[in-house]
């Protein structure tokens, strides 16, 4: 028989740990399931640094962003746990964008300026700057690994009931006011059912899957194409720990031969206790999540040694450290966001959306309390290109 209740949250991501702690926020009744214990590497939100990253010309992300940096810190005072620490991000390379994002920024707050290479160099001698500099001082690095825990002490400080190691293996849609969820405990150290299946009888239900969404929901929703790869930074030692560093983005030029050997633009920041984290962007090999090896590819390895060579000489190329996760991305890379009857979606975020998670979080709740759409661009309806 199944257990009546009002909100199930399928997927203890940082997506689904946010509108949990959203809904209960609003007085909501919510149970969140998550198959793997906290803190797991199974996903893509784990790891103790993601840039928040205010380089946005885009009047969607925009206002998220400008939502997002106060939500930050009222997580960290409901909760008690430093989240986000603004070092700033300085952008370099050949990025067309950059008098668009500097232009674009003031208009939401927050503050752009350009500073010539020798300028940054001096400021932050452990990156060799290429072209002139765009420095957002209000950008910052988060730390996942303390976001997402501090947003299910949050929810269920608020009453939220978040169990780990409970696998939503099937649900059907009865009515728009009943879903049913059905859940398999799982063991905690193999991952095996263990113990009896329960069915929840959900009221609404937000799914935030990542990189299982497709398995999950992919035959019953409309999903735009969810492409899921595994992705393979590294941190480097740094040489000198009195050094200063930003968070950085660095775009390649592709008509300048010097850069063939990138496989993609590269993103960066410092992590304390584990030195510079650098990786290429959406470049990993394409992959069924429940079959990863966690094996990394030695020719992006290589050449991501190389660029630490050559463009960040505060650190020991030769000393990385490789770290494996998972991106799920749309063909633009927009985010969805958006609801079908009692069933509330939120996927695509790999990459660039670890930032926006406490503003996606509040549209989550939104769609379930039928407050207003999600903008637009995410829609599933949206054309994707």
């Amino acid at each position: 028989m199944a257990t009546r209740v009002d909100v199930v949250v399928v997927g203890g991501g940082a997506m689904g740990s946010a509108a949990a702690w959203q809904l209960t926020r609003r007085g909501r009744e919510v149970t969140l399931l998550e198959r793997f214990g906290q803190g797991h590497k199974n996903g893509a939100s784990h790891g103790a640094s993601r840039n928040f990253n205010l380089s946005y010309d885009d009047d969607t992300y925009l206002p998220l962003l400008a939502e997002a940096l106060p939500l930050w810190r009222e997580l960290e005072a409901e909760s008690g746990v430093s989240v986000l620490e603004q070092v700033g991000l300085a952008n370099h390379g050949a990025n067309p964008a950059f008098d668009a994002i500097a232009e674009a920024l003031p208009r939401y707050g927050f503050d752009a300026f350009f500073l010539t290479p020798e300028e940054a160099g001096e400021r932050w001698p452990g990156i060799r700057f290429d072209g002139r500099v765009l420095v957002t001082p209000q950008a910052g690095r988060l730390d996942a690994d303390a976001a997402v825990s501090a947003l299910q002490s949050a929810a269920a400080a608020g009453g939220a009931s978040v169990r780990h190691h409970s696998r939503v293996v099937a649900m059907r849609v009865v009515s728009d006011d009943s879903v049913l969820v059905e859940v398999q405990p799982v063991d905690a150290v193999s991952g095996e059912a263990s113990g009896a299946r329960y069915t929840l009888d959900a009221r609404r239900v937000v799914v935030t899957l990542g990189a299982w969404t497709a398995k999950l929901v992919g035959s019953s929703l409309a999903l735009p194409r969810l492409v899921v790869t595994q992705e393979q930074p590294a941190h480097f030692a740094v040489r000198d720990a009195s050094l200063d560093w930003p968070g950085f983005n660095h775009a390649q030029s592709p008509t300048d031969r010097s850069y063939d050997y990138w496989y993609s633009n590269v993103y960066g920041m410092f992590t304390p206790g584990q030195g510079v984290k650098a990786g290429w962007h959406g470049t990993g090999e394409v992959i069924d999540p429940d079959a990863r090896t966690f094996r990394s590819d030695a020719d992006q390895l290589a050449a991501l040694q190389r660029y630490a060579d050559e463009w960040l000489p505060g650190v020991d190329s030769d000393s990385p450290v490789e770290i494996s996760c998972t991106y799920t991305t749309t063909a633009d890379s927009n985010f969805v966001v958006d609801s079908v009857g009692p069933l509330s979606i939120g996927a695509g975020f790999s990459g660039h959306g670890f930032k926006f998670t406490p503003s996606i979080g509040r549209m989550l709740a939104d769609l379930v309390d039928d407050v207003g759409p999600a903008p637009a661009l995410f829609s599933l309806h949206a054309s994707r290109g």
